[in-house]
C-alpha cells in the first residue's frame, strides 16, 4: 500500500489546493495531509485567517483526503517519522528542496520519493494570495 503525504497551510481553500490534493492522491493508495500549525504558518510569514482546528476540519472533509493531521510544531521530520509516507508531494510554489526532504526523511529512518505537483492551470483565482487580494480590493471599493 503506497502512502502519500501532502503538507500545507490550507488557509482559504481554492481550486489550486484541490488540484494539489487530487493529483497527490493519484500517486498512491492513501493520502495523508498534514495541516500546518498556526505557529508554523506564522513562523513562515503567513497569518492564517482560519485557525488550525478549522483548517484541519476543512481539509478532512475533502474527498481526496483519507486522513488529515496537524503537523508537529518545529520539526516537520517528526511528522514524517510518525506517518512513514512512501511519497511526499510538494506544491509547485512550496519553497522546499526535493533533495533536502529526501535527506531529512532519511535522518529519521524514512526513505521517501518526493514529487512536485504541477501548477493548476484553470481559470480564475488559483492561489490564497489572489483570494486575499480580491477580498481586500472588494473591501477597498466599499461595494
Amino acid at each position: 500500500m503506497t502512502r502519500v503525504m501532502a503538507t500545507g497551510v490550507f488557509d482559504i481553500i481554492h481550486p489550486g489546493h484541490i488540484h494539489f490534493l487530487k493529483e497527490s492522491r493519484k500517486l498512491g493508495d492513501e493520502l495523508f495531509v498534514v495541516v500546518a500549525r498556526d505557529s508554523t504558518a506564522r513562523k513562515n510569514g503567513k497569518e492564517p485567517i482560519f485557525d488550525e482546528g478549522a483548517r484541519l476540519m476543512i481539509v478532512s472533509s475533502i474527498k481526496y483526503v483519507d486522513r488529515a493531521f496537524l503537523g508537529h510544531e518545529g520539526n516537520i521530520y517528526e511528522t514524517v517519522r510518525d506517518l512513514r509516507p512512501d511519497i511526499i508531494t510538494l506544491g509547485f510554489d512550496q519553497r522546499f528542496s526535493e533533495q533536502s526532504i529526501v535527506e531529512g526523511s532519511k535522518q529519521v529512518g524514512v526513505n521517501v520519493k518526493v514529487v512536485r505537483i504541477s501548477r493548476y492551470n484553470g481559470e480564475g483565482i488559483i492561489s490564497s494570495s489572489q483570494v486575499r487580494s480580491k477580498i481586500l480590493a472588494y473591501i477597498g471599493d466599499g461595494t
